[in-house]
């Protein structure tokens, strides 16, 4: 079966007479899609130029804009590779990610340009594409995008041909290089459709970077797919500046990670100071909502926030809609057609109630290829048929998954198993808590101490009675065995760039109170 992203994103919608609707809205204007088309065409011809050829990894390292669009879908028209790492990576971790690839063109922004340049030499990187202004020795973005003005034919690339890499930013061990198939626009884009049908007039807007493939899928290429406009946020994502993107841009669908909508929930009077009566629905991924979070959004915000659970290697899986009722601290239910399960040790189902190892069968089409040059590491991903995300959960009797946490995050104390966001989720119920991680300590008594670190609302004051209390609180709604030796308190929590609570990094803070 032959399927091209960019085709299937940009030309049919052409072909469907969509040509004069808005696909993008940035700060910059908006973009049609014809418009958008008549760039992508433009810059596949600029690449072709410098000799990218079908299969060809490119580096893209720019933040969200619609010249990464234009990137991107370009290079998969080529049946080109183009490689998503995030802007913000320093020079080790991009080092990595070029030693992995070993892509000899790369598009950047003129203030990453310098990086990329120390790195060029050692890593044969022989040419950078630069949206800005260039060096001598480097390729304006703009004079590429004005190449040849005809129509590019888009590469007779397979359904199950590799078409982008995503590299993740290395917070575990070395990047992992992503590979999704063009099958991944389909496959992942049904289920999208299924779970939260678009509307006619929708703009949809993801606040983190595309780099992340979630954003990357409801912002840019499910929305185009969908035929409604996707709104850009510029830069950094501070809560104060999407509250006012959303109400510049009247968006209807906002996708975020969990703790981006508990920083704007901070935000005092937003609900005052920002028009947001254009948002239909919330949606939220990346680390578990709470339920403290979602009845205040309820409450304050008014429209509904459904959460949904996937990973990099298969972006949608589990989710709340308007078919799923939401059920506060579930991601909802697997989506309908796919082949999910919770298995123990042993790759074997488990009943409801047990908390077990979340796995996706290896035949699904949405799940990702392998990774990117390395067998070993592919290879040890899949057991017995089934493709392991790493985060234990479990299911109760009408069908609801909840997430206990990943696999590595959770551990025992007293011989009993902790899931960690099981505690995080009762602590964040606690006034003045807005947010918390719970971690191990080792201990040669009990195995592990159960450490609660702890972020404090604006106007709570960090306590030996504030944490006396937080403990007598959790009494009245955990276990005994479950409640934290010992509460402590920082001024925030160390971050991946995506909004995930890096806990490796707690035990080594030096600024707790």
């Amino acid at each position: 079966m032959r399927l091209n992203i960019a085709r299937e994103v940009l030309d049919r919608a052409i072909e469907q007479g969509r040509g004069s609707r808005i696909a993008l809205l940035s700060e910059s204007g908006a973009l049609t899609y014809a418009e958008l088309k008549a760039r992508v065409d433009a810059l596949a011809w600029g690449l072709k130029s410098l000799g990218v050829n079908r299969g060809d990894p490119v580096l893209i390292l720019v933040p969200n804009s619609p010249e990464f669009a234009a990137a991107f879908l370009a290079l998969v028209k080529l049946g080109a590779l183009p490689a998503l790492a995030n802007s913000l990576l320093g020079i080790e971790e991009l080092e990595a990610i070029l030693r992995q690839a070993e892509p000899k063109v790369a598009v950047t922004e003129s203030s990453r340009a310098e990086t990329l340049r120390a790195l060029a030499r050692p890593y044969r990187l022989e040419r950078v594409v630069c949206v800005g202004e260039p060096r001598a020795d480097e390729i304006a973005f703009a004079s590429l995008a004005a190449a040849k003005k005809e129509t590019f034919p888009a590469a007779e690339t397979g359904a199950d041909e590799p078409a982008f890499i995503v590299f993740t930013s290395g917070t575990t061990g070395k990047p992992k290089g992503i590979v999704h198939a063009h099958r991944w626009l389909t496959a992942l884009g049904d289920l999208n459709r299924l779970r939260l049908p678009p509307e006619d007039g929708d703009v949809v807007m993801a606040t983190g970077e595309w780099s992340f493939v979630s954003a990357l899928g409801h912002n840019v290429l499910f929305a185009l797919r969908n035929g409604v406009c996707g709104a850009i946020l510029p830069r950094r994502a501070t809560p104060e500046k999407i509250l006012a993107a959303v109400e510049r841009y009247r968006v209807t669908v906002l996708y975020s990670v969990a703790t981006v909508y508990r920083r704007m929930l901070a935000v005092k009077d937003l609900e005052k100071r920002y028009d947001l009566s254009s948002l239909r629905c919330a949606n939220a991924t990346g680390e578990a909502l709470r339920e403290a979070t979602y009845h205040e959004w309820k409450k304050r915000v008014g429209c509904e926030i459904y959460e949904h659970y996937g990973v990099s290697e298969f972006q949608l899986v589990v989710g709340q809609g308007p078919k799923n009722p939401v059920k506060p601290g579930s991601v909802g239910k697997p989506l309908p057609g796919l082949r999910v399960a919770i298995l123990d040790a042993e790759s074997r189902p488990i009943p409801p109630g047990e908390i077990g190892y979340f796995a996706i069968a290896k035949t699904e089409p949405g799940l990702f290829l392998g990774y990117y040059r390395d067998p070993e590491r592919t290879s040890a991903a899949f057991q017995s048929g089934w493709y392991r995300t790493g985060d234990l959960a479990y299911q109760d009797e009408d069908g609801y998954v909840f997430i206990a946490g990943r696999a590595d995050d959770c551990f025992k104390s007293r011989g009993i198993f902790i899931a960690p966001a099981e505690i995080e989720n009762a602590l964040q119920k606690i006034p003045g808590v807005a947010e918390a991680a719970v971690i191990p300590e080792p201990d040669s008594d009990i195995g592990n101490r159960i450490r609660a670190i702890v972020v404090l609302a604006e106007g709570y004051e960090p306590t030996a009675e504030r944490a006396q209390a937080i403990r007598d609180a959790l009494r009245r709604m955990v276990a005994p065995y479950k409640v934290p030796h010992g509460i402590e308190f920082a001024p925030s929590l160390p971050k991946s760039p995506v909004g995930k609570i890096l806990r490796a990094q707690l035990s080594r803070r030096n600024d707790l109170w």
